[in-house]
Formats: structure tokens, sequence, C-alpha cells
């Protein structure tokens, strides 16, 4: 699944895309690419990637809206129009492109097509088909559950440990759940703990001070690689980056820690695989 690091990837992307592609020249377009421009038509390919309202009403609200802002919130893209707001999850499998609006280039797992009237299109692709799209008048009826990003201001050491002590559950679960912090997955939780040295299953209220400090600047560095290498590719369905290259724990069963040298081990907690160090990563 898409993590923080891979849907900040695509938003950037869809905000910056390649400079050869598009004619930025057409009057209803103020940026590269789909920023500022008008959509003229909408394709729903599979109904079921719509989430709210009906499909036929999703593009009926479409038509003659443009795109104003392109943001990232936790794993969710959000575009903002010029009334409401469209809300993307890419779930297990989808990706998001912008790109010249040609039929013979349309794909297999294409579900949803915005046309625009400078002659590109957004498309929203998912093999696996659990990823859905919103379009609502408010994106906190979407976003409502999620706790802070992972780079709030708010969260501070201090608040991160309030945080983790009024929770009392292993602090591999609760870093995956999305109204705790809004972002992290399987990949950068696993990283996250391995460099601030914190075992799995550590209960969340046993964190002391300076393991609250190491997490936060941990997950903070982890992030920060992963959106710099322009994500993980390590799932077929993702067209990302190299971070794979750069993994210390995460599918490194049984080959030798880069720190101590000590096997890596697999375990399965919350029906998720999860990788550590035991050696590096003690259980107090």
């Amino acid at each position: 699944m898409p993590e923080l690091p891979e849907v900040e990837t695509i938003t950037r992307l869809l905000n910056h895309p390649a400079d050869r592609v598009f004619n930025y020249s057409h009057p209803t377009c103020s940026r590269p690419g789909v920023i500022g421009c008008n959509i003229c038509s909408c394709d729903v390919l599979w109904e079921r990637t719509i989430a709210k309202p009906d499909a036929k009403s999703f593009c009926v609200r479409l038509i003659n809206q443009s795109i104003r802002e392109i943001t990232r919130r936790g794993k969710f893209i959000q575009f903002k129009l010029d009334h409401g707001f469209m809300v993307c999850h890419l779930r297990m499998s989808g990706d998001i492109r912008v790109e010249p609006d040609q039929p013979e280039t349309i794909q297999k797992h294409d579900r949803i097509l915005l046309h625009f009237e400078n002659g590109s299109r957004l498309v929203f692709n998912d093999p696996r088909k659990f990823g859905r799209v919103w379009l609502v008048d408010d994106p906190q009826t979407v976003f409502g559950g999620l706790g802070p990003d992972p780079f709030s201001s708010e969260v501070t050491p201090v608040r991160l440990l309030e945080m983790l002590h009024n929770r009392k559950r292993t602090i591999k679960t609760i870093l995956l759940d999305q109204s705790f912090l809004a972002g992290l997955g399987n990949i950068y939780t696993d990283e996250a703990l391995h460099r601030a040295r914190i075992h799995p299953l550590q209960r969340s209220d046993t964190l002391s001070m300076e393991e609250a400090e190491r997490l936060l600047k941990s997950i903070h560095e982890v992030l920060m690689e992963g959106i710099t290498r322009n994500g993980a590719s390590i799932d077929w369905v993702y067209r990302g980056g190299d971070f794979q290259n750069y993994f210390k724990v995460y599918q490194r069963t049984g080959q030798p820690c880069y720190t101590c040298g000590s096997p890596i081990e697999r375990i399965v907690h919350g029906q998720r695989g999860t990788h550590f160090c035991p050696n590096c990563q003690k259980k107090r």
C-alpha cells in the first residue's frame, strides 16, 4: 500500500508534471498540467471506485469545474475545486497520473478519467479496485477520524509521549493506527522503530521521554528519506523511487543487521508482517 512518502511523491508529480508533455498556452490553464484547467468531461469506468456520491452525480458536479490546489492529508490526496473537494485514497494499488488526453493510451486498469480543455487528462488507475474517490463539500467528512500528520508542529516529543501513554497498546499497532498519526504504514513503521531502537511489541505506555524523542526523530528521518527517494517500489503496481534499496529491516528477514550483524527477524503481529533486529531493538 502506498504510504506517506509514496502519496507525497504522487502529489508532487501532479503539481509539477513534465514540462515537455503539456500545452501551457490554453487560456483556461493557469499552471502546467491540470491546475486551473476546466474539466470538460468525465468517464467512470468502474463505478465502485466512487465512494460518494453516485457515479452520475460525480461527473455532473465535476464538469466545468477546475482544480485549484492539490495537497496531501495522511495517505489521502485532496483536490480543491472551484466548489467542493475531490478526495482520493489509493488503498493497495491505486495511482494517479496526468497525461495527454489520447484515447489509444487508456490502460487496462484505468477507473476514472477527467478530461480537461487544455488537452490533458487526470487518470485514477487501480488494478486491485480497492481505491476510492469522494466528491464532498467538506473534506473533514472523509478526514474526520485521522490523527495529526507526523510533520505537524503539534506533534512534539512531549505531546507524542502523552499520546503514547494514553493508548496502552504495542507501539507497532499504535503507529499503524491512522487515528494516532496519519500516513505511517508497515514499511516506514518498521524502519522508524529500528532507527529508534524500540522493539515493535514494546507497550506504548512504557516508553520514556528519551525514547519518545528518538522515535519522533526517527519517524521524521525515515519519512524524509522516503520522500527524497520518491518512495519505495516494492510492489509492481507502484511506479515509484528506490527507497527499497535502503531498507534496514523491512523485507530483510535473516539478513545481517547493518548496525550489529544479528539476523533480522520477522514476526506476525496484528496480522501484519513485522521486521526488527532482536539485538538493537530489545524488548523491555
